[in-house]
């Protein structure tokens, strides 16, 4: 199971341990955001400096209706406790978690400040 809380702004957010290539990891704080139909997106610098190898472009709607372009790439998450291989979007915002990281699994989201949030498989 993954845990994670509620913030201040109203955002779902839990830790996970990114690992790139090198032996380089970095644990990050993402937002859950099931508006988001990809795996995972990191801030471009995250991603260059995990040295995660690229494996194409995207293109994405964003929610105020403009469209935008982006790399890419390959990395693994530690999810529930298990190496998982993604693909990573390379962005210019805080870290994401989206539906392709939470199918199969169940979400619970206590929509108050420090309220629980809570990632199991089903």
């Amino acid at each position: 199971m993954i845990t994670g809380a509620v913030n201040t702004r109203r955002e779902a957010v839990v830790r996970l341990r990114v690992q790139g290539t090198e032996g380089r990891e970095q644990e990050i704080e993402a937002i859950v955001d099931t508006g988001f139909n990809g795996s995972i997106a990191l801030p471009s610098a995250l991603v260059s400096w995990l040295g995660l190898p690229f494996r194409g472009r995207g293109r994405a709607l964003l929610a105020d209706g403009t469209e935008t372009l982006f790399d890419v790439h390959e990395g693994t998450v530690v999810w529930d406790g298990r190496l998982r291989r993604v693909l990573v979007d390379a962005v210019d915002s805080d870290p994401l978690i989206g539906m392709g990281m939470l199918y199969g699994c169940r979400l619970t989201i206590q929509v108050e400040e420090d309220g629980s949030v809570t990632i199991e498989a089903l």
